[in-house]
């Protein structure tokens, strides 16, 4: 089979690589039929973060399950599904807990040793509490669905998962500092899953703008910093936000995130700090700030965001702005550095 391969800084090949095969009975090999390039990829992409030459990419795909394990009773061959970027046993205390993403037996898809969704098939471990079945099947889900499912892998419930932990309800209104996919999933999130009023989304970008406004934005803020956060004092009256969504990792954007938080307020983070930005706590100390972050849980939400997107009341497919062959997977990594991407998707 083929997949795409890591072999340095800004340099992706697509390579013949061992066919995806069962190696426990709890296992599960999907045929891939859609996958995507994360902003997370970005990083070794960058060189901000180190690989290993030669290893495997990619940890959000949807497919068809081809081959299942004897231990494996919730999926079955021919199910289409959906598969969270770790894989979980949903039976550990972590999992019970509704934190996956700390599964005592879980792992990463792309990690040392792991199938990267970014190839032709995938071998899942855990297959039982990690795979979400699509009801109907790949031939009972229109084609245009697919993206919005593969939205679900990963970036749809980052974003929900910030505003959970921002604690955004019914009526809130909420900052989101970020217009990558992860922040414009919060938008969507917030709006339509946890009901908030107002969203107030970051972005200087119009065509993420554009996609944040469809999602439930209400305001746009195009400028960055200090000046952002004087505009969104002077939108609520000088008090802030009682909910920030910090959708991206940098020192900037935490210092952002703490400025325009009201005092009092709940800042959920699920940018992944990359660069280990050091937050000083005193003046979240001195506004009484909640701070609430972590690996989004995605697997936690994904029964419930499947069925919204079958229902049609919630789409997050439209972050994907560009499509490629699985062969032209290193032309997606270069749009997304250059910001001529939101989000590259691979079809095939």
């Amino acid at each position: 089979m083929r997949a795409a391969l890591y072999q340095a800084a800004g340099h992706v090949t697509v390579e013949d690589v061992p066919d995806a095969a069962l190696h426990e009975p709890t296992d599960a090999v999907v045929r891939v039929v859609r996958s995507c390039v994360c902003g997370s990829d970005l990083w070794s992409w960058r060189g901000v973060t180190q690989r290993e030459p030669g290893s495997r990419l990619g940890h959000e795909f949807i497919g068809v399950v081809e081959e299942v394990g004897q231990d494996v009773h919730t999926v079955a061959v021919g199910d289409l599904v959906v598969a969270p970027f770790q894989w979980s046993d949903g039976t550990c205390p972590a999992c019970l807990d509704g934190i996956n993403t700390r599964c005592e037996h879980g792992g990463t898809f792309g990690a040392p040793g792991a199938d990267g969704g970014q190839g032709e098939a995938v071998r899942v471990p855990l297959a039982d509490g990690t795979l979400v079945v699509v009801p109907g099947g790949l031939a009972g889900v229109d084609e245009h669905l697919l993206p919005s499912l593969l939205a679900l892998s990963d970036v749809a419930g980052t974003g929900l998962h910030g505003a959970v932990l921002a604690d955004v309800s019914e009526g809130s209104t909420v900052a989101v500092i970020g217009d990558g996919a992860v922040g414009l999933a919060a938008v969507l999130g917030a709006r339509s899953v946890l009901g908030a009023e107002r969203v107030i989304l970051m972005s200087s970008h119009e065509d993420r703008a554009t996609i944040g406004r469809a999602y439930g934005a209400t305001d746009v803020v195009s400028v960055r910093g200090d000046d952002a956060v004087a505009a969104v004092r002077e939108m609520t009256g000088g008090l802030g936000v009682r909910h920030v969504v910090e959708a991206v990792g940098t020192p900037e954007s935490w210092a952002t995130a703490i400025g325009m938080a009201r005092v009092g307020g709940t800042i959920g983070a699920v940018g992944v700090p990359h660069t280990s930005p050091q937050l000083g706590i005193f003046q979240p100390f001195v506004q009484h700030l909640t701070l609430r972050f972590g690996l989004a849980p995605v697997r936690r939400y994904l029964p419930d965001l499947v069925a919204r997107t079958m229902a049609g009341t919630y789409d997050a497919g439209s972050v994907f702005d560009l499509t490629l062959p699985l062969a032209d997977v290193a032309e997606g990594y270069r749009a997304m550095d250059e910001r001529r991407s939101i989000k590259a998707m691979l079809a095939g």
